[in-house]
């Protein structure tokens, strides 16, 4: 048997349980040195298999319910950063849930096995509850992508000792290219606030969204060795996803996508930290991960959708609980769709088959 041939036999979920406890095993190993993040790691491993044993639970109902939960949790930014998908959205001006649906929705999403929650926006330190809603879920792991600006003494001194609310900040690479997009004199203070979570030995992540213009910079090894020695342990390079066909020239070229992957596994072997490419990484475990096969996203409003770069829904939160909305005909639809998910030349599926996404979503709109 070749192969090829073995990764078809094996389940697709198994597969992603597996490169999970993989990111726990290494997380653990990278954290050694931290022995309060090392511990909860190590506890993870063990909440995991748990959590698996309750997906796979519920899949023989014929619920399939993902591992990652993503999470934008608010409309509101405090930054206006050029390209940003989130303010380019359409959303329905319906109101943000409150703190006590937050609390309601992931207490069922640990109770179906759902122990990966990633918080987005806008910008989700926006809201101040959220500090002390997650510590009422110590088995949920939540990485919390920021502008990183709202992490102040008070946003600190509430985490101390807090080993699952992980920030994942935001940058673009040195002054000139972090500034570009986010705004005059960002980059400065987020050394400031990197210096200063570094200072109280916290567990802290960068997302660095790779471009077109950008690649360079943030692949850099001098650029990548400075964040380390400050501290950093978890590195996401974020594929940029185009907002609409006129940022589509900040899309990585196909050589610059296949060099990615190169540089990721070469940094790994370098350096003592875990690298993440996404797409990239979703790509070597079976393609796009959206609609409930490896997450599913839920904006402030509470529509159940694919994707963050997908906002289309037919099931609402406020209107019925997560393992009805995880049975949606429409996500269904979605993971089924092999022939459209996995012929691509790379990059975000769903916005290469965006068409197709949309007539999909208007003939099985229910509400």
């Amino acid at each position: 048997m070749n192969q090829q041939h073995a990764t078809e036999a094996i389940p697709f979920k198994d597969i992603l349980d597996k490169s999970l406890r993989i990111f726990f095993s290494d997380a653990l190993r990278v954290t050694l040195r931290n022995p309060l993040q090392a511990i909860y790691f190590f506890k993870t491993v063990r909440w995991q298999r748990n959590s698996a044993r309750l997906r796979s639970d519920f899949e023989k109902q014929g619920i399939k319910v993902p591992p990652i939960m993503i999470f934008s949790i608010t409309n509101r930014c405090n930054l206006h950063c050029k390209g940003c998908y989130h303010h380019a959205l359409q959303r329905t001006g319906k109101r943000e849930m409150n703190a006590d649906k937050l609390r309601n929705i992931f207490s069922e999403a640990g109770s179906l096995g759902i122990s990966f929650c990633v918080l987005a926006g806008g910008e989700p330190l926006v809201r101040k509850e959220i500090l002390d809603i997650t510590r009422e879920y110590p088995k949920i792991l939540f990485l919390v992508f920021t502008n990183g600006i709202l992490i102040n003494d008070e946003v600190i001194q509430k985490l101390k000792g807090r080993q699952n609310f992980i920030p994942v900040i935001s940058m673009e690479g040195y002054e000139n290219g972090t500034d570009g997009r986010r705004g005059k004199g960002i980059y400065q203070r987020l050394q400031r606030i990197i210096e200063e979570l570094g200072n109280k030995h916290m567990f802290w992540s960068v997302s660095l969204t790779v471009t077109r213009s950008n690649f360079n910079e943030v692949t850099d090894r001098g650029f990548i060795r400075s964040l380390i020695k400050m501290g950093c342990k978890l590195f996401f390079f974020l594929e940029y996803t185009p907002i609409n066909e006129e940022t589509g020239d900040w899309v990585l070229t196909d050589e610059q996508r296949n060099q990615l992957m190169v540089i990721r596994n070469a940094l790994r072997s370098e350096f003592r930290a875990l690298f993440i490419t996404v797409p990239g990484d979703e790509e070597e475990i079976g393609g796009c991960l959206s609609a409930g096969k490896g997450f599913i996203h839920i904006n402030a409003e509470g529509d159940v959708e694919p994707c963050p770069f997908a906002p289309y829904s037919d099931a609402n939160l406020m209107e019925t609980s997560l393992k009805e909305a995880l049975q949606s005909e429409f996500l269904r639809m979605i993971r089924e769709s092999d022939e459209h998910l996995n012929e691509t030349d790379g990059g975000c599926a769903l916005w290469i088959k965006r068409e197709w996404l949309r007539s999909l979503h208007s003939a099985h709109t229910v509400y």
